[in-house]
């Protein structure tokens, strides 16, 4: 919504420079989106009056005049415009004057001619107007006037960013109302007085379709000159709002639209056959519209219809045959009130709209119809002359104003602040709310121009408006406030992102609602938790695993030509459970790429399922995990295992599967874990113990085994057996080929033994080697010599 700040001016004057009000609209709700200068700067420009004018002797195109400024005597000035002439009162640029551009006028000579000003043109004082040449100016502009002040260029355009529920903020009238709600300055509306018939002619009408019309007037106005001028004021006023003058009668219209908010319509009365009949479309109807659209009509369609056929679009627009045109004489003005949900969407069904559509579909005050036409009808009288008839009104269903109750104490609760009764009271009869009170319970009836006060929180946020949100006291909470221990028993989640940071990963956070296709390719679920309404058609599902979010993330880096990339993600998957649906926390990560970065130092060779498995360990750390082949449908069926925590299966680790690495477009494939989040930050109490001060002894265990024995088995056999010196026993080196019978692997342990008391002897050492010797002995390990 555009308009002029002088327009509003003249309608409520509050003691508020354009800022202040920009900024008290904007913090009441209706949202100043811009002000900008209805002209640019310039100064000393007067009205003036050319008295001579006659032809430079030394060039054809120019004229030498003498004009009036309104100084007692006549100044010289050359001018090129081939308007000017005598008798003609035009905008004169004094000597001193700076025109937009910072262009200075100083006296000079042409071809010899001394000129002491300039003769502006409205493109020259940044007011542009079609005519070719000078500004021209009525015939009792007055002479010596400031242009600026004569044409009310010091003014300001504000533009408005009116909320759907907000549809009352669409007019002037609606505007000046709320500014005067929020200032107390004295509202001064266009008095509208009815206009008494002249002549008896009348068109009937008929509303049939009652719940989408609740009101239809109409009134024939005959004798009318269509081709007379648009006053200047009412020109400027539509043009400062963004509507072009088109003739007199369509800029009445259009004028009591922005002034009032009622959209309303002329047709021309020769064009109507008949009485007007406000009814549903009928199947075959079409409509050449006043955008010389023509519109297949349909039965969901409201239209203005005559006797024979549609004339107009109901509350959308008019049609082109009917139109009012500079030939027409006599005029039907209509002024009509559409329910919202019978024009809400109509208009962008067919491809295009309208301002009537756009204020109908938000809701327009349906008392206000009989006002906008006596307005219309004196205006047209006024401009256009012509003699006008009775107005003929038709009532249906209108909106039924429920009465809203409002709680002081509520108030005070919901705002932080302990208004009165009596505050809250004046606010609401400066809103024009109709109200009673009792018991400290106001009963308030909402006005006709306001849709959306249907619930007790609307006239809170009323009341919060017009007292000011500036004015609600910021309070700081007051409570006490302390840090939570940090059970030891728990790492803190941030140290595991730390962890994986410093590991060359980088944390990702994606959806929660992913698409079904992840789930049955990465889990396997056929029967995902689907969302009942999802924000997208990829996005239907609840996930279970964070693995498709990460190969999403990974496609994405690899389309963008990334050489190496490390993800983890740390969230909630959803499952459905015995009763309802689990939320466990989930750590998952991703690698892909090379090893290390392209550096001299170090030849390249791609990240592998042991470098992954060596994150997972760091992350446990200093849980020691086993690992379990598996069977997993995200991941290789060769190298893909089941992370095992005290025999219990807490996430799973593996490359990729190659089905997957295809039709993901993955060019090779990526190592990814995701294990329990409750596992993963678990972590026993710290228990001191001394340090050994005497010597380790270690001892290396070079054992044979069957290619199916696991390492897992042989350190967990180890476990079961070792003696209490023994502190640590590692894997550190695997062998296969010449001297290691097929099918058989070398497999190397180094062992640690230390105590704290003393020095270790052989006679405690061998003890313990013999004793994990027999421990491994059971799955067939044989000391290799």
């Amino acid at each position: 919504m555009q308009f002029s700040e002088q327009w509003l001016r003249s309608w409520v004057n509050p003691a508020l420079n354009t800022e202040q009000l920009s900024d008290l609209l904007t913090m009441a709700g209706l949202e100043v989106e811009e002000t900008v200068a209805a002209a640019p700067a310039f100064c000393g420009v007067v009205i003036a009056e050319v008295k001579e004018c006659v032809k430079h002797e030394n060039a054809d195109r120019l004229r030498v005049t003498k004009v009036d400024v309104g100084t007692g005597e006549l100044i010289q000035i050359v001018c090129g415009a081939p308007n000017v002439a005598v008798g003609v009162r035009i905008p004169c640029a004094l000597p001193g004057a700076v025109l937009p551009g910072d262009f200075k006028i100083k006296p000079t000579k042409m071809r010899g001619v001394e000129s002491n000003g300039m003769l502006c043109s409205g493109k020259e004082l940044g007011v542009p107007e079609d005519v070719d040449g000078l500004m021209l100016l009525p015939a009792d502009a007055p002479i010596g006037q400031s242009i600026r002040d004569y044409l009310g260029l010091d003014d300001q355009l504000f533009t408005l960013k009116i909320t759907p529920n907000r549809a009352d903020g669409l007019s002037i009238r609606g505007i000046a109302r709320e500014v005067a709600a929020l200032t107390g300055a004295e509202l001064k509306p266009v008095a509208i007085e009815p206009v008494a018939p002249s002549i008896d002619d009348v068109r009937p009408v008929k509303i049939e379709s009652r719940e989408a019309c609740g009101r239809y007037l109409g009134r024939v106005v005959k004798g009318v000159n269509a081709a007379a001028a648009t006053p200047a004021w009412m020109r400027q006023r539509l043009e400062r709002s963004g509507l072009r003058s088109i003739s007199a009668i369509v800029d009445i219209t259009n004028y009591i639209l922005l002034e009032q908010g009622q959209p309303m319509h002329a047709f021309d009365l020769a064009k109507i056959e008949g009485g007007i009949t406000v009814r549903q479309a009928r199947a075959g109807e079409s409509l050449l519209c006043l955008n010389e659209k023509t519109v297949e009509l349909q039965t969901k369609h409201l239209v203005i219809a005559d006797d024979a056929k549609p004339l107009a679009m109901g509350g959308i627009m008019g049609g082109e045959h009917s139109g009012v045109t500079t030939a027409s004489r006599d005029i039907f003005l209509e002024s009509a009130f559409f329910a919202p949900e019978a024009i809400a969407g109509k208009a962008r069904e067919l491809g295009f709209g309208s301002d009537s559509s756009y204020r109908y579909e938000r809701g327009v005050d349906f008392a206000l119809q009989r006002e906008a036409i006596e307005r219309a009808t004196r205006l047209v009288l006024d401009i256009c002359g012509g003699e006008a008839g009775p107005v003929v009104e038709e009532v249906a269903e209108l909106p039924k104003r429920l009465s809203v109750k409002l709680r002081v104490a509520r108030v005070a609760k919901v705002l932080g602040v302990a208004l009165s009764a009596e505050q809250i009271g004046d606010i609401l009869s400066r809103l024009g709310l109709a109200h009673s009170l009792e018991n400290e319970i106001f009963t308030v009836q909402a006005p006709s121009f306001r849709f959306d006060i249907e619930i007790e929180e609307d006239l809170i946020e009323e009341v919060a408006r017009v007292y000011g949100y500036n004015s609600i006291p910021a309070d700081a909470p007051r409570s006490g406030m302390r840090m939570l221990a940090q059970p030891e028993e728990k790492r803190p989640v941030d140290q595991l992102r730390h962890l994986l940071a410093g590991r060359d990963y980088q944390e990702v956070v994606s959806y929660a609602f992913v698409d079904e296709r992840w789930e049955r390719d990465f889990a396997g679920n056929d029967n995902a938790i689907r969302l009942q309404n999802p924000i997208a058609s990829q996005m239907s599902v609840m996930r279970s695993t964070l693995i498709g979010g990460l190969v999403d993330v990974l496609a994405g880096n690899i389309n963008r030509k990334q050489p190496r990339v490390r993800l983890f993600e740390v969230a909630r998957v959803f499952l459905r459970g015995e009763d309802g649906y689990d939320q466990p926390e989930k750590a998952a990560g991703l690698a892909w790429g090379p090893r290390l970065s392209e550096q001299w130092g170090a030849k390249a060779e791609r990240v592998d399922f042991f470098d992954v498995k060596a994150d997972v360990e760091a992350l446990l750390h200093p849980v020691k995990a086993a690992y379990r082949k598996a069977a997993h449908p995200a991941f290789h069926p060769g190298r893909c295992a089941e992370v095992l925590v005290d025999g219990k299966a807490v996430g799973v680790i593996g490359e990729l599967h190659p089905q997957w690495v295809q039709a993901y477009d993955l060019v090779n494939a990526p190592v990814l874990f995701e294990l329990d989040l409750e596992v993963v930050t678990a972590r026993s109490r710290i228990k001191a113990q001394p340090v050994s001060k005497f010597q380790p002894v270690r001892r290396d265990l070079a054992l044979l085994v069957d290619e199916t024995v696991t390492v897992a088995q042989l350190l967990s056999a180890f476990d079961a057996k070792r003696a209490e010196i023994v502190t640590d026993i590692e894997l550190f080196d695997v062998y296969r080929g010449k001297g290691v019978a097929e099918g058989k692997k070398s497999l190397a342990f180094s062992v640690l033994m230390q105590d704290n008391s003393r020095t270790l002897t052989d006679e405690d050492v061998e003890p313990a080697m013999k004793a994990l010797l027999e421990a491994v002995s059971e799955l067939g390990a044989q000391l290799r010599v």
